[in-house]
């Protein structure tokens, strides 16, 4: 399911008035989620190295409990180009941190993703059985049974989206 986490599905906040609807909107569905329970909050990165060094000094900087979980190769090549390098190759990798969920421990992760400073950040239950993926301009969410969503799509109708395809 997706919401969008500005009236009119505005995408990029532009006031301390709309980045608090935005966090406000986060932390409601996570809240709902994940309150009273451990979370796993997972940041993402990538390099051209398996080892590294991080592309983005922004996850490093917001999130340095985080530690490095899983790394995934990329051996497609991304170059378009028609004479391809076969030695560039990209590494995406997980970095994740356990906390117990209180609402604003993540208000600055959560606002760098509404700015796009950080495109990869998810959080999920212990048991991986819930999954909130905020992006700049909402959030999709996961759960674990049909009731469930239908559960928190109906407490937040005027979050999701008009379009007929919810997107």
């Amino acid at each position: 399911m997706r919401f969008h986490s500005l009236p009119g599905s505005k995408r990029y906040p532009e006031s301390e008035a709309e980045y608090a609807i935005v966090l406000d909107r986060y932390n409601s569905v996570l809240d709902e989620l994940f309150a009273g329970v451990d979370v796993f909050v997972v940041t993402m990165d990538w390099s051209v190295t398996p080892t590294g060094p991080a592309a983005y000094r922004t996850r490093e900087a917001l999130h340095p409990e985080g530690v490095r979980w899983w790394t995934e190769a990329n051996e497609e090549d991304p170059n378009p180009d028609p004479d391809p390098d076969p030695d560039f190759h990209t590494h995406t990798h997980l970095y994740a941190d356990r906390r117990p969920w209180e609402r604003g421990c993540a208000d600055a992760l959560l606002r760098a993703v509404a700015d796009e400073e950080l495109a990869g950040l998810f959080f999920t239950d212990t048991e991986l059985r819930r999954i909130h993926h905020p992006y700049d301009g909402g959030a999709d969410v996961i759960l674990s049974t049909p009731e469930e969503r239908d559960r928190l799509r109906d407490q937040h109708t005027d979050w999701l989206s008009s379009h007929s395809a919810g997107l």
